[in-house]
C-alpha cells in the first residue's frame, strides 16, 4: 500500500467502522461477521475473499488501530494463518468458496496433520495412507504434535496416495473433516502442564475427493507453502486475536457477548503478547520487566534487554517483508526461514531474562506468582519454538542451500518409489526369500 495518506484513508474508515458496528452486546460471532464482510479483519487477503489486497503496512497499521480502540480482532488459528492463503494458491474455486467464508468469519477451527513419530524434519517421508474409494479416499496411519486437534473442524492432511512415487511426488494434501468416528484424538502432556498437542490415529477415516488440494501427488508444493506461512508468524489477521483455549469449541466461543469476553477474560490485558511469545513490548516483556520494582538491573542485564529488544525488533521488520511479498504474490522466500530462526534466538533470550530479571520469584508459578507465574511457564514452553514449524537445523539447511548456495546435503533417497524405503514403519524385509512386506 503505498503513501501515508492512503493509510491515513484506511485508518479513518476503520475508525469509522468501529465506530458504528462495535458493540459489547454482539456475540463474538455476529462481530467477526461483521468484520469479514468488510475486508478489514485479513486486508492482505485478495478482495474477491473477504480482504482488500493491501500489503503488511495495511496490517500494521490497521493492528495499531484495532488495538488502541480495545476493539477484539479476527479470528486467528491455523486455519487463518495457513489454511486460507494456502487454497487461495493451490485450492480451487470449489474449495475456496466453500472452505475460506468460514474461516474468515470465525466459524471454522481448522488444525494441522503433517509431522508423524517417524516423519518429523523429514516430512516428506510421511507414511500416513489415503486410498481412492470412489468419491472419497479412505486414510489409515498416525500423526503427531498436533495442536487444536481437540477442537478443530477440519484438519489440513499431508497424506501418501501413491507408494510407486518418490517419496515428494506421492503426497496428497487434503482438508479432513475432524469430528469422524475413524478419527481418535489422545492429548500429550507437557512439562508446562498444558496439553496443546495431541497424537492423532486414523482408522478407515474418510475425506472427498472435492477436499483434495491439487492433483494426486501434489502435496508437496502445498505443504511448503503451509510451512512457509507457519514460519513467517501471524500473517494476514488484524488486531488482537481471542485465545480459544484448551477444550474450547470455536462454535462455542462464537456464541458468547463481546461484553462477557472483555470484561471477564480481560482479552486485552496482556495483549498483543502473550507468555509464549512476549515481543519486544508489553507487560511480560524483559524491556517492562526490568522496570519493575524489585527487578534486578545491573549493566550487564540491560545491555542483554537492549540486545533482545533489537533482535525482536529487527525481526518484526523481517516478518512484514515476509507478509509483503506474500501479499504481492511471490511468496515468503528465505524470509519465512530467517524470521523462525530469528524467532528461537529471541525467545531463547527471553527465556534466560526472565527469570534472571525477577531472581527467585522467576521460578514460581500459580495465581500467586508474579504475573500469574507466565515467566516461568514462558520458561518451560521456550524449547517448542525451535522445533515447532520446522526445526532450527532444517532453516539453517534452506538457507545455506537456496540463499549462499551450499552444495545440497545428499538424498540417495529422492527418486527411489517409496514402497522400496526403509522409512519409519513403513516396510520390512520379509523373512523368505526378497518378498518385500509392507506394514
Amino acid at each position: 500500500m503505498a503513501g501515508g495518506s492512503a493509510l491515513d484513508d484506511l485508518r479513518a474508515e476503520a475508525s469509522a467502522f468501529v465506530d458504528e458496528h462495535w458493540d459489547l452486546d454482539l456475540t463474538l460471532g455476529e462481530w467477526w461477521e461483521r468484520l469479514a464482510r468488510s475486508g478489514l479483519g485479513f486486508p492482505t487477503w485478495p478482495e474477491q475473499w473477504f480482504g482488500r489486497g493491501l500489503g503488511a503496512d495495511a496490517l500494521s497499521a490497521l493492528s495499531e488501530l484495532f488495538r488502541a480502540r480495545r476493539v477484539v480482532g479476527a479470528p486467528g488459528g491455523l486455519g487463518q494463518m495457513m489454511g486460507g492463503p494456502v487454497l487461495m494458491r493451490h485450492g480451487n474455486a470449489d474449495q475456496q468458496q466453500r472452505h475460506l467464508w468460514p474461516l474468515a468469519s470465525g466459524a471454522e477451527s481448522w488444525c494441522q496433520f503433517f509431522s508423524e513419530p517417524g516423519s518429523g524434519s523429514d516430512l516428506a517421508s510421511a507414511q500416513t495412507r489415503a486410498v481412492r474409494d470412489g468419491d472419497e479416499w479412505v486414510v489409515n496411519g498416525q500423526k503427531v504434535w498436533t495442536s487444536g486437534a481437540r477442537t478443530a473442524d477440519r484438519g489440513m492432511l499431508l497424506a501418501r496416495v501413491d507408494m510407486d512415487a518418490p517419496k515428494h511426488r506421492g503426497l496428497g494434501y487434503f482438508i479432513i473433516p475432524v469430528e469422524q468416528p475413524g478419527i481418535e484424538i489422545r492429548p500429550l502432556k507437557q512439562m508446562t502442564g498444558d496439553a496443546h498437542f495431541n497424537e492423532v490415529f486414523f482408522t478407515d477415516a474418510r475425506v472427498a475427493d472435492a477436499d483434495l488440494v491439487g492433483r494426486p501427488g501434489d502435496g508437496w508444493a502445498a505443504a511448503v507453502t503451509t510451512l512457509a506461512f507457519e514460519r513467517s508468524g501471524r500473517a494476514g489477521v488484524v488486531g488482537v486475536p481471542i485465545a480459544q483455549g484448551t477444550g474450547v469449541r470455536r462454535r462455542d466461543l462464537r456464541q458468547r457477548k463481546l461484553g462477557e469476553l472483555v470484561e471477564r477474560d480481560r482479552v486485552f490485558a496482556v495483549a498483543p503478547q502473550d507468555a509464549r511469545n512476549p515481543g519486544p513490548s508489553g507487560p511480560l516483556s524483559p524491556v517492562s520487566l526490568i522496570v519493575e520494582p524489585g527487578a534486578n538491573r545491573t549493566d550487564p542485564l540491560r545491555q542483554q534487554v537492549v540486545r533482545y529488544y533489537v533482535q525482536s525488533r529487527v525481526n518484526s521488520m523481517t516478518q512484514q517483508r515476509a507478509r509483503a511479498d506474500v501479499a504481492a504474490g511471490r511468496g515468503a522466500g528465505p524470509a519465512s526461514s530467517i524470521t523462525k530462526l530469528a524467532r528461537s534466538v529471541a525467545t531463547r533470550m527471553n527465556r534466560d531474562l526472565g527469570p534472571a530479571i525477577l531472581g527467585a520469584a522467576g521460578m514460581l508459578v500459580g495465581s500467586q506468582a508474579p504475573h500469574g507465574g507466565a515467566i516461568a511457564h514462558a520458561t518451560l514452553q521456550a524449547p517448542s519454538t525451535s522445533i515447532a514449524g520446522g526445526t532450527d537445523e532444517v532453516q539453517h539447511n534452506i538457507l545455506g542451500e537456496r540463499v549462499l548456495g551450499l552444495p545440497r546435503e545428499p538424498q540417495v533417497d529422492r527418486d527411489v518409489p517409496f514402497r522400496e524405503l526403509k522409512v519409519g514403519t513403513v516396510r520390512a524385509e520379509a523373512t523368505k526369500g526378497n518378498t518385500k512386506e509392507e506394514r
